[in-house]
């Protein structure tokens, strides 16, 4: 379980700060943009972690970042990416996708396109996504961009490694961050499903749908979240609804 005492922080839906414009609706878990809480600004390396849904035809226009580990994941309908290097993808659930902001880039997300496997002849569907953000290791790198479709491998079961630094998973990961300290997995969980949690100095663990049962702690449901330091290795547990949850691995925190 780690050197130091286990210690679980359990966090709560509508704990987190809400953003709701006409076109966005954001429930943000760490303090972000006009919603800062000085003890709530980051957990282990993780700064941001997002839980945003848009409506169609709408989006976030062009806006920059800098020396950021970006993660977009998708839990239902589609979102385009397009930034000032070039790059372009349309993300879709199963697609991980990891934007290095470096030395600076410019991009923009949009929910006004319905080129992806689950397409309709009319794109009038909002989008939900959770974006999560952690420092780069090392500051002023080339800026890159990186997705990869996972779903098969979350269709087995129990965690699959969406992105990571470690080099433990240079074999294995779905694609790198330029952060050497932390890693991201994802796991779809159907009834009863159960995965063991990284053994780590601080892991985070976010509900994103249904609700599952933590060891030791008790129920979590959506948007719920826990923040454990000096721990680990319990193991969660999706309820009668199933489950799909995201888990930050991290040896570091921000000072």
């Amino acid at each position: 379980m780690g050197e130091l005492a286990t210690k679980v922080e359990v966090r709560r839906a509508g704990q987190r700060a809400h953003t709701e414009i006409s076109w966005l609706d954001s429930r943000h878990s760490f303090s972000f943009g006009r919603h800062y809480d000085p003890d709530n600004t980051h957990f282990g390396l993780l700064l941001v972690s997002n839980d945003d849904v848009v409506t169609a035809g709408t989006g976030f226009d062009t806006h920059p970042h800098q020396d950021m580990e970006i993660v977009t994941w998708v839990l239902d309908g589609s979102l385009v990416h397009q930034d000032s290097a070039g790059n372009s993808g349309v993300l879709y659930p199963g697609l991980a996708q990891r934007m290095s902001a470096g030395t600076g880039i410019l991009h923009s997300e949009r929910n006004d396109d319905w080129r992806h496997p689950t397409a309709t002849a009319a794109h009038d569907r909002d989008v939900h996504f959770v974006q999560m953000w952690v420092p780069s290791d090392t500051a002023r790198i080339e800026p890159g961009y990186q997705q990869l479709d996972v779903s098969e491998q979350l269709d087995a079961g129990g965690l699959v490694v969406v992105a990571s630094g470690m080099t433990r998973h240079d074999h294995d990961r779905a694609i790198s961050i330029h952060q050497r300290d932390a890693a991201l997995y994802a796991a779809r969980l159907g009834p009863g499903g159960s995965a063991g949690l990284p053994d780590a100095p601080f892991v985070h663990l976010f509900v994103a749908r249904g609700s599952v049962d933590l060891e030791g702690v008790g129920r979590l449901h959506e948007g719920d979240a826990a923040r454990i330091s000096g721990g680990g290795g319990q193991r969660v547990t999706a309820t009668e609804q199933g489950a799909e949850v995201l888990v930050w691995e991290m040896h570091a925190a921000l000072g």
